[in-house]
């Protein structure tokens, strides 16, 4: 079974979080591990990812969410190690008034595509990024692109729950990866 790993933005998602109600439930799932969830350091989290991903057996799947989508394009231009595909959801606007300004080292985010496959999932109504901007790093990307109707910034305070889509987004991607 291909291994999971999570990639929680800012505070390093919550309780009712669907990245952490998905842990809870699937053994193949383990988070990254930066050193302060709350003051970001790009340097730090680029590190704690690619220690996360070196220490998986194979290849591993990554589940970013907010500023994580941002770090997962940074990390795979200077990765030592690889990632088999990326599930992006809600990746943040640097010029949204929204924006954390804790986070401004990731807003020069790289251009170009992933060098694996990837799937950037938006809301209509996210407030730290619009549906234009989620469809552009999409398109710069190189990844599939997926508009799931007005629900937030995809996060605890949108009340998916387990969010039962997002599963199947992951399920379908991975099965675009054998």
């Amino acid at each position: 079974m291909r291994e999971i790993i999570t990639v929680p933005g800012i505070g390093g998602s919550g309780e009712t979080h669907w990245q952490s109600r998905w842990e809870t439930t699937d053994r193949r799932i383990r988070r990254f591990s930066p050193s302060s969830w709350d003051q970001p350091d790009l340097e730090d989290w680029i590190e704690a990812l690619d220690r996360a991903v070196g220490q998986a057996e194979a290849e591993p799947l990554l589940v970013a969410h907010s500023l994580s989508c941002l770090l997962v394009a940074h990390w795979a231009r200077r990765a030592r190690h690889r990632a088999s595909g990326a599930l992006l959801v809600a990746p943040p606007d640097p010029r949204a008034a929204a924006y954390p300004p804790e986070a401004a080292g990731f807003a020069e985010t790289p251009l170009g595509a992933l060098p694996f496959p990837s799937l950037v999932v938006a809301s209509s109504d996210d407030p730290y990024g619009s549906l234009d901007y989620a469809r552009a790093r999409a398109d710069e990307w190189g990844s599939q692109f997926t508009n799931i109707g007005a629900r937030g910034h995809i996060n605890g305070a949108s009340g998916l729950g387990d969010w039962p889509e997002g599963r199947a987004a992951l399920a379908a991607l991975e099965v675009r990866l054998r």
